[in-house]
């Protein structure tokens, strides 16, 4: 790996060109670069020792000579030329081109084509960037490539349709990451209609294109590294092990997926981050929290954050029999308690964000309760086990469950009219059943009759 970061920071320093590789070789993706270059009439202009056109060959020809040499390549290639194929006037708007497609290994070919392109069409910017998003390749080879467009003119568009509308649909729809634009020669006045195309880089003379050939395809091939922080209430990198969706900020779609780990250094752990692109994200603590939108910086390490405090909840029934299913509890926020948050069962520790929760615990009765959970402890909740009370039946009929405590009668659950043996596990206290009999048409042969339960008790009520 030594070798291979030596080798390709040698090989493209004669363009100014340097890259880094990362330490995790098995992450590294493929990186895929469409050249759009404009080979319309204007490119016959003349620009400091030649014509446009041939600064731009014998600069490309001498990127891609580098470039050639670099062992073990992770990156592909291909050429797309607008204007070079029929003369203006008239105006032919479809004079675009795919003239080299993706491929290892394709360098002198795309490099061939190059140098055999004569000036002569108009300029469809548009046109060409939306045909481009059939340039690359649905099927990546590594799993997973970043597309970049790298557009290199000297005008304008010149058949009334909008290259921005165009990037931003390439962007939108997560096809290619946001283009870069060399300027060659460019009128001032002309620039700022680049400035929603992609990253501009005006090239005023033969040094200054060298130098921004060489800065987008380090840019391009650099595999730059990032970490997100999770920051706890001390402001310390310290949570970890939760579920993470990172999102490219333009097409909003997902390009990570990833569980937070700390490294062997207890650091967050390193990731491949591309930056040519902006990052947001969503942090799947309970409930979730955002990363928000945050700019990446080719050749630096970079840091994304979110704000995860968190607290403990610990909900526990002593004594529950094996043969017992522990019971639930549905979690909501007090602000939104249509939403349930989670349902955590007994006999379990759950980490939440710290803040206050309302319990919906899923005894009978139901137990209602509110937590304000602190950051860095543990709050626990104990409840008694259950009692089985078995309600035997003369006959099958119509009645209920109360909890009773003092005057106050709570409904609890409804008998089964169609059974007359009929089991439920209920919290310790006293309660009352009213029966009355299916074939019994009048309101006084209604029957009541009180119980205790105990924790983890069998009780037998019969109703006779």
């Amino acid at each position: 790996m030594r070798w291979r970061k030596l080798a390709l920071w040698v090989l493209l320093c004669p363009l100014g060109l340097t890259a880094q590789v990362d330490l995790n070789e098995s992450e590294v993706s493929t990186t895929r670069i469409l050249f759009v270059l404009d080979a319309s009439n204007s490119m016959y202009g003349r620009w400091d020792e030649g014509t446009k056109m041939e600064i731009a060959q014998r600069l490309m020809s001498s990127m891609l000579d580098s470039l050639s040499q670099v062992p073990n390549p992770q990156f592909q290639l291909a050429l797309r030329v607008y204007g070079h194929q029929k003369p203006v006037p008239p105006q032919d708007c479809n004079d675009t081109k795919l003239e080299v497609g993706f491929a290892y290994n394709n360098l002198g070919r795309i490099k061939q084509v190059i140098r055999s392109l004569r000036p002569m069409g108009t300029t469809p910017i548009a046109r060409s960037i939306l045909r481009a998003d059939n340039d690359f390749p649905k099927d990546c080879p590594t799993g997973h490539c970043r597309d970049i467009i790298l557009l290199i003119t000297d005008g304008v568009e010149a058949c009334d349709e909008d290259p921005c509308e165009a990037s931003a649909i390439l962007q939108k729809k997560g096809r290619v990451l946001k283009p870069f634009v060399i300027g060659v020669g460019l009128d001032k006045d002309l620039i700022k209609t680049f400035d929603c195309v992609g990253t501009y880089y005006d090239a005023s003379d033969e040094k200054t294109f060298k130098k921004a050939l060489g800065v987008i395809v380090t840019q391009a091939l650099d595999n730059t590294t990032g970490q997100i922080n999770l920051v706890d209430q001390f402001g310390k990198n310290s949570g970890t092990n939760l579920p993470i969706l990172l999102r490219n900020s333009a097409s909003k779609l997902v390009d990570r997926s990833i569980i937070h780990t700390m490294n062997y250094h207890n650091q967050p752990d390193t990731l491949l981050v591309d930056p040519i692109v902006s990052y947001e994200g969503t942090v799947y603590s309970i409930p979730p929290r955002p990363i928000r939108e945050t700019a990446m910086y080719a050749g630096k390490h970079n840091h994304m954050a979110a704000d995860v405090v968190q607290g403990g909840l610990k909900l526990t029934m002593p004594g529950l029999k094996l043969s017992q299913m522990p019971p639930v509890a549905v979690v909501r926020a007090p602000e939104n308690p249509a939403d349930i948050l989670h349902v955590q069962p007994f006999n379990t520790t759950v980490t939440y964000i710290a803040g206050s929760y309302d319990l919906d615990i899923l005894t009978l009765p139901r137990i209602r309760q509110r937590v304000t959970l602190k950051p860095g402890t543990t709050q626990e909740i104990t409840i008694p086990p259950a009692g089985e009370v078995t309600i035997q039946l003369k006959s099958s009929g119509y009645g209920a469950i109360f909890v009773v405590d003092g005057s106050d009668w709570t409904w609890v659950a409804p008998l089964d009219e169609l059974q007359t043996r009929q089991q439920f596990s209920l919290q310790p206290g006293t309660y009352k059943v009213i029966y009355r009999p299916r074939t019994a048409q009048q309101t006084t042969y209604s029957k009541t009759q009180t119980f205790t339960v105990s924790p983890g008790s069998s009780t037998l009520v019969r109703i006779l």
